[in-house]
């Protein structure tokens, strides 16, 4: 989905599509951008096997494996905050600016998430044609709309509320370009990057679209706390359909002042919240901290939920992104928009975008029509 990385990136990899000596450009590029490689690892959960699964044509099934009974607030066990920050922003793609938390200085080796972005690209902005391999990514939109179209003739608009799901695979080259709202307003959302298990990293890219009418929406609090149940489970509600194939949880949650709401977890699964409006409590007491606007909050992963209130005396409502997921074991080697789990396989993902093969041979040739809109 969207790109992120930046230009000066695009154009390293693009010097491979005009150059004779593969290796020695390689050696070149990985001197001025070193590739990222770190450790994953898995905590032993115990837990219920979830029940509700989804399966992919050709594929084999990675299961949400651990989740916490349904159990009374009251009976689970609260995570506390491991650590809070301020996502600054910053220029991203071609004219847009983004928030990014998850795949900065304050936050790697955090399975299975690769990089969060809270995005907000303006009329005349966006992200033109560009290749990705090995994970997947989520957007959420907030306001506007933004079309995506690909080498493989897909084509599609997600706007306010919907959500994509993209599994890169093997290979896909795509462009994403914000709508012209008629008002100037920025296009505005969230993207987040999810690494791919090792054995579906060649897969074959493909799409699921997930509209803001299909996401059950529920009411609890007496009515002081609204839950989106993007995906997963939330007080005996279930998500319309498993959409990703790393198991992930997806909550958009706003509490009204004087509000407070215990959403439980997957057990052992990694969670954090993005902050998105307001001010919000999580945690419970001397382990309770308020959290502003802009800001990723990390959770310990002993517990089985996360607790959140805002103060009676606030005088906004508190809006956050709340996400769990299930950790990989694996090593992760990323450079810009190629996510594998060796240096050499980052290699031959270079090489085969440069020659057109093994998942990138509809590349040759293409451009997007709605790239072509760029303001340059």
């Amino acid at each position: 989905m969207k790109l992120l990385i930046s230009s000066s990136i695009i154009c390293a990899i693009a010097i491979l599509l005009y150059c004779g000596s593969f290796s020695s450009i390689v050696t070149s590029l990985l001197e001025q951008y070193p590739l990222t490689a770190y450790n994953t690892s898995n905590s032993t959960a115990q837990g219920v096997l979830l029940k509700k699964s989804t399966s992919f044509f050709g594929l084999p099934l990675i299961p949400a494996t651990f989740f916490a009974s349904d159990r009374p607030a009251n009976m689970t066990v609260p995570r506390a905050i491991k650590q809070a920050f301020l996502a600054i922003e910053q220029s991203e793609g071609a004219g847009a600016r983004v928030r990014r938390s998850i795949g900065t200085p304050k936050l790697r080796n955090f399975s299975p998430f690769l990089m969060l972005d809270h995005f907000s690209v303006s009329p005349g902005a966006g992200f033109p044609d560009h290749p990705h391999r090995g994970q997947e990514t989520i957007t959420y939109i907030l306001n506007g709309a933004v079309d995506h179209q690909d080498f493989a003739g897909n084509t599609g608009t997600i706007e306010k509320g919907d959500l994509q799901f993209m599994t890169a695979g093997r290979g896909i080259v795509h462009a994403e370009m914000p709508r012209q709202n008629s008002d100037g307003s920025a296009n505005v959302g969230m993207q987040l990057w999810v690494d791919l298990p090792e054995k579906l990293k060649m897969c074959e890219p493909r799409y699921r679209d997930l509209r803001a009418k299909e996401i059950p929406t529920i009411q609890v609090d007496e009515g002081n706390v609204t839950i989106k149940i993007i995906s997963g489970q939330s007080h005996g509600t279930d998500s319309v359909q498993e959409l990703a194939y790393t198991p992930v949880w997806i909550f958009d949650i706003t509490i009204k002042p004087g509000g407070k709401v215990t959403q439980p977890l997957p057990i052992g699964w990694n969670a954090f919240v993005y902050t998105l409006k307001g001010s919000t409590a999580f945690g419970v007491g001397k382990d309770q901290t308020t959290v502003g606007q802009y800001h990723n909050v990390v959770f310990e992963q002993k517990g089985d939920s996360v607790s959140a209130e805002v103060a009676k005396e606030a005088k906004e409502d508190g809006q956050f992104f709340l996400v769990a997921g299930l950790p990989l074991d694996q090593k992760v080697v990323q450079y810009g928009p190629f996510v594998l789990n060796s240096q050499d396989e980052v290699y031959q993902a270079m090489l085969d975008y440069q020659s057109h093969q093994n998942g990138f041979e509809r590349a040759k040739g293409w451009e997007s029509e709605i790239g072509k809109s760029m303001v340059h």
